[in-house]
């Protein structure tokens, strides 16, 4: 796999969990995770990039989502089509923002659930990106502690997941070094 490997985390039955440097939407997995908003507009940070780089398909999808199922609550997670980017599917999760309350339960919450849509779609791997730590503002010690908690629990959860790789892909800065801390030695 590309980027720069900060630490991988191995899970029975041959299942991991990568921390890396690198750009998601360069990412080899089945999937990627979007940190979206309950209305699945994509106006800035990770999600508007996404919904750059794969079109308008992307974002036709997810307003065809809000319209007929109603706004993702905070802690859901949805899949739409990767539009032009080579992926399987895009999976919304929908994250807290600061002042909502319980933010790192609901950080565990969405992250999870986004590894149940991959799981339930018999994916193999996902890659995903700081959710709630830019436009949302929860600290980044909050959700590097979420980050881990969501993999730790799924794989609890799931142990025979057909998803058996999860990335956690960041650019340098204090997410990724509230990240390392959180990490098992």
């Amino acid at each position: 796999m590309p980027g720069t490997l900060i630490k991988r985390v191995d899970y029975p039955g041959g299942r991991r969990f990568e921390v890396v440097i690198y750009d998601l939407l360069h990412e080899s997995t089945d999937a990627i995770v979007n940190a979206a908003n309950s209305g699945l507009s994509h106006g800035g940070g990770v999600a508007a990039a996404i919904s750059h780089a794969a079109g308008r398909e992307l974002d036709e999808a997810g307003d065809r989502l809000v319209e007929e199922h109603g706004r993702v609550p905070v802690g859901g997670a949805v899949v739409t089509t990767a539009g032009k980017l080579p992926f399987k599917g895009v999976i919304h999760a929908v994250g807290p923002r600061m002042g909502d309350g319980d933010e790192e339960e609901m950080i565990v919450k969405a992250l999870w659930s986004s590894f149940l849509r991959a799981h339930e779609r018999g994916w193999t791997s996902v890659s995903f990106p700081g959710v709630s730590s830019g436009i949302f503002s929860v600290s980044h010690d909050i959700c590097a502690r979420g980050y881990l908690r969501s993999v730790e629990k799924f794989y609890s959860d799931f142990p025979d997941s057909p998803v058996t790789l999860l990335r956690l892909v960041l650019f340098e800065g204090p997410l990724l070094e509230a990240v390392k801390k959180v990490l098992p030695a």
